[in-house]
């Protein structure tokens, strides 16, 4: 079984070959099928559950990444916030010598989880400013 560590690579060059075989399209609808068949846990969570729901789904999946992260839910504010300080996923591609990230990696998570959310009446948010340094935000806010 391939790890989760052996596995963002491939996940990296396989956005690159879709890209290559079909343009971007070709990635975005990869990325909308991940998301339709993958995400239902959050999408349940989200459901059932609202903002918390979200701070309960990436409350285990940033653990089990061992993400450096920082998650702050306001209920009162309708505001969910993950500052990610290090994403282990792009950390991991940026250094690697011989391989570089597909450039538009950190898109993957804007399209997958917006995906989810604003279907459900939440509003998303993702701030990549700074990708490059393998950090990233995201701001989930309960629908108005």
């Amino acid at each position: 079984m391939i790890s989760c560590t052996e596995f963002i690579p491939a996940y990296s060059e396989l956005f690159k070959y879709l890209e290559e075989q079909g343009g971007r399209p070709a990635v975005v609808k990869f990325w909308e099928h991940l998301s339709d068949r993958y995400l239902d846990n959050l999408r349940e969570l989200a459901r059932e559950h609202g903002l918390r729901g979200c701070w309960l789904y990436w409350q285990q999946t940033l653990n089990e990444e061992a993400a450096d992260f920082t998650m702050t839910l306001d209920e009162e504010l309708g505001e969910f916030r993950i500052d990610m300080h290090h994403c282990p996923s792009k950390g991991r591609l940026l250094q690697y010598g011989q391989i570089h990230p597909y450039p538009d990696y950190c898109r993957h998570c804007d399209l997958l989880y917006r995906r989810v959310l604003e279907p459900l009446g939440f509003s998303y948010e993702i701030d990549l400013s700074r990708a490059d340094r393998a950090a990233c935000a995201i701001i989930v806010r309960r629908g108005r």
